[in-house]
């Protein structure tokens, strides 16, 4: 399957300053079918090597003892029988094994940087560790982080239009085309490009759920492979928390997203999961889960916004899942609904924010919202261009109540209502209407600070 992220990766290679590269993640979200088997197999054919950490015992061994890079290198080469200089890719997965890989970098990049390197895994022990400066289990050193001496991307699961690619791309094509010539697309093909939506929504972006849908257009072994991921994300938790209690706490608070989102005020409490605790005492358990990229957090503001977007209070926060499929998974609804004509009814708007929540992260944008008086709220503002884009979701056609209460204390470009409807643009009321398909371009254009109608 295609990733965009690939695009990225080959912006990195034919950087002739390019430095040692980490690609960050949740477990599962395709890193190293990227790294090895999509970027490696095509720009390094023959000429990478790949070390798996988990299982390549000697070589995990002599890199935890040395972060010379100068000996990390003749080892493996003597090791492997081949020659490493400039056209080598070194490939470091499942670096959460051997750490000291990550310290090693630094002298990778000042002493051999002509050699092309990436590290992967699944990397959040390797951020705890960044965070709070633990010492390495290799040398009882302090751990160190190679700042400023490496370059890092983060892969997410797979966006709605990288689904769209790889399942139909001819009506991928159609509506990426119609979306930057700001066209409304003809009714049967945006009834064709809902459907994706709705499967979307069930299947998620988690890559070995999505090729079983494409190959085998399979959504019931799709939800399978859903559940397994599930059990595992919920598995790991034992493997990186310093505590029993962190653990139990981060699944918890992992397993409630939706119950929490499924109230009206939506905003995390606490007591919905432990009765009579405080949020400071799953501070380190949302920290854990946002790190891990599982879990992303969207922030309040303040009736009257300023730029740089800031939170209004820490403690006032909304949690979604970083995997739209784990989060219908976790819902408890029937997978039928999805694809059953009366799904409109029976689906709640807050998929539909999960959704979106997630386009937006994937795409570079951190996420907030916005509360004012009474019921007034908007589930997403956006800073562009040092502009202000409120964006509501709505899952039926619905209107934007609150807009007209933000106007009172915000000057902004214009809003963005994400539905089902059709495109279009009400210049009266500076409301562009988008479709649930265009979103994830609306997002890619809001980060590069080219949104236009």
């Amino acid at each position: 399957m295609d990733r965009f992220a690939m695009q990225q990766l080959i912006e990195w290679n034919n950087n002739k300053r390019k430095k040692p590269l980490i690609v960050w993640g949740a477990r599962q979200v395709g890193k190293t079918y990227l790294v090895k088997d999509l970027f490696a197999e095509t720009y390094y054919k023959d000429s990478y090597i790949y070390i798996d950490c988990k299982i390549e015992d000697e070589i995990r061994n002599f890199c935890s003892s040395t972060a010379n890079a100068g000996k990390i290198i003749e080892y493996i080469s003597l090791r492997t029988g081949r020659q490493i200089n400039e056209k080598t890719l070194l490939i470091f997965d499942e670096v959460q094994e051997c750490p000291n890989i990550i310290s090693s970098l630094k002298y990778f990049c000042q002493d051999h940087r002509q050699i092309p390197v990436i590290a992967t895994g699944s990397m959040v022990r390797i951020k705890i560790q960044r965070e709070t400066h633990k010492r390495g289990p290799a040398d009882n050193g302090k751990f160190l982080f190679p700042v400023g001496k490496i370059n890092q991307i983060t892969i997410y699961p797979m966006t709605f239009d990288e689904f769209l690619m790889n399942s139909n791309k001819i009506l991928y094509q159609t509506v990426k085309e119609a979306y930057e010539t700001k066209t409304s697309i003809d009714e049967n093909i945006h009834k064709l490009a809902m459907e994706q939506v709705y499967k979307y929504l069930l299947v998620g972006g988690m890559p070995e759920a999505v090729d079983a849908y494409i190959s085998d257009n399979d959504l019931l072994e799709s939800r399978e492979i859903l559940k397994v991921l599930y059990d595992n994300y919920l598995a790991d938790m034992e493997l990186y928390q310093a505590s029993q209690e962190a653990v139990l706490r981060s699944r918890a608070l992992f397993s409630n997203i939706y119950r929490e989102l499924n109230r009206e005020t939506k905003n995390f409490s606490p007591g919905l999961i432990e009765e009579k605790s405080k949020t400071r005492d799953f501070a380190t358990s949302v920290q854990w889960l946002t790190m891990a990229h599982i879990v992303n957090q969207s922030f309040q503001l303040k009736e009257h916004i300023t730029m740089p977007l800031m939170a209004d209070n820490e403690g006032n926060f909304r949690l979604f899942l970083g995997d739209i499929g784990m989060f219908s998974y976790q819902s408890g609804i029937n997978a039928a609904s999805f694809v059953s004509s009366e799904r409109e009814n029976t689906l709640s708007g807050i998929f539909f924010e999960n959704y979106t929540a997630n386009e937006l992260i994937a795409k570079g944008h951190k996420l907030f919202y916005w509360k004012g008086k009474a019921s007034s709220e908007l589930e997403f503002i956006v800073e562009s261009d040092n502009k202000l884009y409120p964006i509501d979701v709505k899952k039926g056609r619905g209107t934007l109540n609150s807009l007209e209460k933000f106007s009172n204390h915000n000057k902004f470009e214009f809003a963005i209502k994400v539905s089902k409807n059709n495109y279009g643009y009400n210049a009266e009321q500076k409301i562009l209407t988008v479709p649930f398909y265009f979103l994830p371009f609306v997002a890619q254009d809001l980060a590069d600070g080219k949104m236009e109608i």
